[in-house]
């Protein structure tokens, strides 16, 4: 198996200049700072970015994109010269090694010199630029690197810049196939020869380590051949690349249009479902982005299908907090199916590991559903199943699918029950970040999700018809945690009125954003000053521990959430706005990141869910409450005079909802389904219930 180990520019950067010194600015400075050095891209539509390749070379960035088969990672530099070179990564989910693990995936990386060689007019086009020995007057220059769901480079080649090269790079949407595309453009007065060399290239793992084999990698040349290209036309050319199973099957024929054409129907589909309209053009962008990587990261396997991170490692696997925690329940708002049914079948899968003697179910499912991993101990994945599943069920709106989950629901509340310490709050020995930094025996995270899963359940047992009693002790459990949490968590930390997040923490953490999520507001300005404060907010968001320089999306994008819930629109929207400029047109674009350090800020997809549910749950303060029904508190900035989520797909309906602002406080919604609209007067930052 090959990997490849890559640096993008901005790591480089801090790297080189900062080392692993963490560096704390305010608002205001960060905001100035990227006023002088200016955005690397620009919008060129909502659904599109681009980069006008010009200065600040070399350039070197790395992007995901992925189909039900297949996952292409691509690294791309622009080197000083404004020469481009590539390295292709292929993550074949389906097609998996031994020993099993969660990382074996058949996965292949290639880079320029493997590819097929080109001729232009008889001279040799090599590694992304002409032969020194051939022609060194005639370079190929990168002129725009797009990204539309597609990755795509415009370049010149020679001095006159009478040939055009445009690349562009996409994985099928139902096959374990990839396809680079090569469409090269005569603008000149002349006819030009182009040859493009035929391969045919075929890499195996021995039998012996394939788990379902043998197994095939292969790569292989589409329209070879010598072409003329007369003035003002052009020529395509592709390259395909390909997994196999078994000696006698033949290669997929790879269809460069038809393929295009399916990549770019499912990137628009998931692009008109559930659409942010609001003043701010680069939140608007990123939200639809955030859809894109949050809902394309979903693989067939044999284990039915299973959203997976990706980021080269996570795939043909589930966890209790990417899936069930947090990219399920925003998929209950979606309305693609492909997502819903992955939400369905990772839920399955945990309740496979039900039991009568309340062991554990597994942190993760990994090799399609065959196998399991656990051994980061007890990270809290009960609550988090019982929090994620809840509310997925009630906004899903489906009693069906309800009572499928309701079994699971139970199970993993009643385990947490079992676990509560004599202090009153779970017991946990991990979080969800593995150890990587103490936790203590109970957490605050655990104990939040515990907290509103039981809300959750109370409100999906009174829809499902279950007993009072149920209902009553859910509320009281609930009730009693949220106390618990105050007396046994609640402290002053570093001088803020906030949480400590476990027994004995004196430094503030990230994950203190999590009560104002749950809607447990007792502590929120304290909380939102020291999530804003010189000590937590670095230029890249939250770092998990104040003084060090790890930082994990997943608890900015908490944070974010929990402030705009909390009422604290103004900083929350000054501070999103800074982050989703930073990572839709600055160094690293344009998803929301795993972390840094580790995994050098790899586009894992369930923090796009994370960032979408920003708007959802915490600018609207969304709270599914039945089948039918759910409470809002809006929140929208100031400076906002509408807010609209068109085509959501939620407690049974579909539905276009415009939030305007009246005056002051005072706001509007329209809810439109079926042709009909309801109409609602709301007042910010008071919840109204909605009955659809």
């Amino acid at each position: 198996m090959n990997c490849v180990r890559i640096r993008n520019a901005a790591s480089n950067y801090f790297i080189i200049c900062f080392g692993m010194m963490i560096i704390h600015i305010s608002l205001e400075a960060q905001v100035n700072a990227n006023k002088v050095a200016g955005n690397r891209w620009s919008i060129e539509s909502q659904g599109a970015i681009q980069w006008n390749v010009a200065d600040r070379l070399p350039h070197a960035d790395h992007i995901e994109m992925s189909g039900q088969k297949i996952s292409l990672w691509l690294q791309y530099n622009i080197d000083g010269n404004k020469a481009p070179s590539f390295t292709r990564t292929f993550v074949f989910p389906g097609f998996r090694l031994l020993p099993a693990r969660t990382i074996a995936s058949m996965m292949y990386s290639v880079d320029d010199a493997n590819l097929p060689r080109f001729l232009i007019n008889d001279k040799l086009l090599k590694k992304g630029v002409y032969n020194a020995t051939v022609m060194d007057d005639q370079p190929e220059k990168a002129k725009t690197v797009k990204f539309d769901g597609m990755l795509s480079i415009e370049s010149t080649i020679g001095t006159s810049g009478t040939l055009t090269l445009k690349r562009s790079f996409y994985p099928s949407v139902d096959k374990a196939l990839a396809i680079e595309k090569l469409v090269f453009i005569n603008n000149g007065n002349q006819p030009v020869k182009l040859e493009m060399e035929y391969l045919l290239r075929e890499v195996r793992p021995a039998p012996e380590r394939a788990s379902d084999g043998p197994l095939r990698f292969i790569i292989s040349s589409i329209n070879d051949g010598i072409k003329t290209i007369a003035p003002g036309d052009s020529v395509v050319f592709g390259i395909s690349y390909q997994a196999i199973a078994g000696t006698s099957s033949t290669p997929a024929y790879a269809n460069i249009t038809q393929e295009e054409s399916a990549r770019r129907k499912r990137v628009e589909g998931i692009s008109h479902l559930l659409r942010l309209e609001s003043p701010d053009t680069v939140l608007n962008t990123m939200f639809n982005f955030a859809k894109l990587r949050g809902t394309e990261s979903i693989f067939d396997t044999r284990g039915g299908l299973m959203h997976g991170p990706g980021g080269l490692r996570y795939y043909a696997a589930i966890w209790a907090n990417d899936q069930a925690e947090y990219i399920n329940p925003f998929f209950a708002y979606l309305g693609d199916d492909i997502a819903t049914k992955s939400a369905m079948n990772a839920y399955r899968q945990f309740a496979a590991y039900m039991n009568p003697e309340y062991r554990p179910i597994p942190s993760s499912i990994i090799n399609e559903g065959k196998g399991i991993w656990q051994g980061a101990g007890d990270r809290g994945d009960m609550a988090m199943i019982a929090y994620g599943a809840g509310r997925f069920a009630l906004a899903n709106g489906n009693i069906d699918s309800a009572k499928v989950l309701w079994p699971l629901i139970e199970w993993c509340l009643e385990y947490c029950k079992r676990k509560i310490n004599d202090e009153g709050v779970v017991w946990s020995n991990r979080d969800e970040l593995e150890g990587r930094f103490p936790s203590g025996n109970a957490n605050l995270n655990t104990s939040c999700l515990y907290y509103d899963g039981l809300l959750s359940a109370s409100m999906l047992a009174r829809s499902l018809g279950k007993s009072d009693k149920q209902v009553k002790d859910y509320i009281q459990r609930a009730a009693q945690m949220k106390s618990s949490i105050e007396q046994y968590f609640g402290a002053t930390v570093e001088g803020f009125n906030t949480y400590r997040y476990y027994k004995g923490n004196d430094t503030l953490r990230s994950w203190i954003a999590t009560p104002l999520v749950m809607d447990i507001f007792d502590r929120k300005k304290g909380t939102i000053d020291a999530l804003f404060s010189e000590r937590l907010w670095t230029e890249d968001g939250l770092a998990t521990l104040a003084g060090n320089s790890t930082f994990w999306d997943r608890s900015t994008l908490y944070g974010l959430r929990g402030a705009f819930a909390a009422g604290e629109k103004t900083k929350a929207y000054d501070f999103l706005k800074y982050y989703s400029q930073r990572r839709l047109l600055g160094e690293h674009v344009p998803y929301a990141v795993e972390a840094y350090p580790e995994g050098n800020q790899r586009h894992l997809s369930a923090e796009s869910g994370l960032y979408c549910r920003i708007f959802t749950e915490g600018i609207l303060g969304i709270r599914p409450v039945g089948f039918n029904s759910f409470t809002i508190t809006p929140n929208l900035p100031i400076s906002w005079n509408f807010m609209r989520l068109k085509n959501m797909h939620a407690f049974g309906k579909i539905f276009d909802m415009e939030i305007l602002r009246k005056n002051g406080n005072r706001l509007i919604m329209h809810i439109t389904a079926n042709g009909k609209t309801q109409n609602y007067e709301l007042t910010e930052g008071k919840r109204t219930t909605i009955n659809l």
